[in-house]
């Protein structure tokens, strides 16, 4: 196992990641280069050795629910493959091609069997709200407002399913 300073050690050769302090001593690393909606490539790197880091796009890597990687037992090889592999996924996806159009409105993202976009959802009254990706949550709005954020694409989901909407495939 690496101690923290030895991960920092690891996570500061890659000239491409930029370290972020965050709260309790933790350190965050991130990859500005990114072609996808995410930039963190390190998480909550802690001083008690604990920390994670991204794969989700990565297929051989048991994630959680967030794609990360729990890299507390990992030796210096094993990160370094890890934090290749990452960051050689996170720059060769396209990168979406969004028009921007100036609106009142969230913009719609059809839904799509299998689609992480987010998109509209809409219950049996009519009522619809707007699931989108935003700074690593995902953000579900009534009109203009922010209703809920959560962590999660599955909780997103199955709060949703809970209070009767589906998604709305015609929008």
């Amino acid at each position: 196992m690496l101690t923290f300073e030895q991960k920092l050690d690891v996570l500061q050769s890659y000239p491409q990641l930029q370290r972020k302090n965050v709260s309790l001593g933790r350190v965050n690393f991130h990859f500005e280069e990114s072609t996808v909606d995410k930039k963190i490539v390190a998480f909550h790197i802690h001083p008690n050795g604990n920390g994670f880091v991204y794969a989700g796009l990565l297929d051989e890597y048991e994630t959680d629910d967030k794609g990360f990687v729990n890299i507390r037992d990992y030796s210096e090889e094993q990160l370094r493959t890890l934090l290749d592999a990452t960051m050689k996924a996170m720059s060769s996806q396209p990168k979406p091609v969004n028009e921007v159009v100036e609106t009142n409105t969230p913009s719609v993202i059809p839904f799509s069997s299998g689609s992480s976009a987010g998109g509209q959802w809409i219950n049996d009254e009519g009522h619809t709200l707007i699931l989108k990706y935003e700074d690593d949550m995902w953000c579900l709005y009534a009109g203009n407002n922010l209703d809920m954020a959560f962590e999660s694409r599955r909780e997103a989901d199955d709060y949703l399913r809970e209070e009767g909407f589906k998604p709305n495939t015609r929008a």
